[in-house]
């Protein structure tokens, strides 16, 4: 199991390599649903502001 994790003395660089594609994925994934929620409340603000006499 040692081996497997020292990966011949590359396991720097390759684990470096997953943790950056993992933040790169859960980036792609959160960046939408936070853009689409201010998306939301911004318009919301505006229909708001419009009804006002």
């Amino acid at each position: 199991m040692s081996e497997f994790f020292h990966m011949g003395g590359y396991a720097f660089y390759v684990w470096m390599s997953y943790g950056i594609a993992l933040v790169v994925l859960l980036g792609n994934l959160l960046s939408p649903i936070l853009l689409k929620k201010r998306l939301l409340r911004e318009l919301a603000r505006r229909e708001q502001r419009s009804r006002r006499p």
